[in-house]
């Protein structure tokens, strides 16, 4: 088990959209960052960018399941994460699981979040979200 990886995720899980400025003691200056939906790059835009996510949510939780160490500087985290947006699925609590990939030296550099991206917000979006249950309903 890692340690780094276990700080890292304690501290990035305390992240709120009152402490943003927190993001420069986990992340380098020129990080990258990306998931199914987005990419970052650089510390300030990584501040924009989850500005404008903890501004649109009412709660959000992160529960880290694994801290898996690969080789010095990288790793990855195992996790799942709830939260409430007052305009997905009537406000209800939506719950995905994904993993994060990392690559660090003093700070992170490097980011990478996995997840299903309709699981996370398009299965929740009304209409969109009926065509998506629809088409799994077909696939199956």
């Amino acid at each position: 088990m890692s340690d780094y990886l276990r700080r890292f995720a304690e501290r990035f899980a305390g992240l709120h959209a009152g402490n943003l400025d927190l993001l420069r003691e986990l992340y380098s200056d020129d990080v990258l960052f990306r998931d199914p939906l987005h990419e970052v790059r650089g510390l300030p835009a990584l501040r924009g960018y989850f500005g404008e996510l903890y501004g649109n949510i009412q709660q959000l939780h992160f529960e880290f399941h694994g801290f898996d160490q690969v080789s010095d500087g990288e790793g990855y985290l195992r996790w799942s994460m709830s939260y409430r947006h007052p305009r997905l699925r009537g406000g209800a609590l939506i719950r995905v699981d994904g993993c994060s990939h990392l690559l660090w030296w003093d700070k992170v550099y490097q980011h990478r979040d996995y997840f299903d991206a309709g699981a996370l917000l398009y299965e929740h979006v009304p209409l969109l979200g009926r065509v998506i249950a629809w088409l799994k309903g077909r696939l199956t």
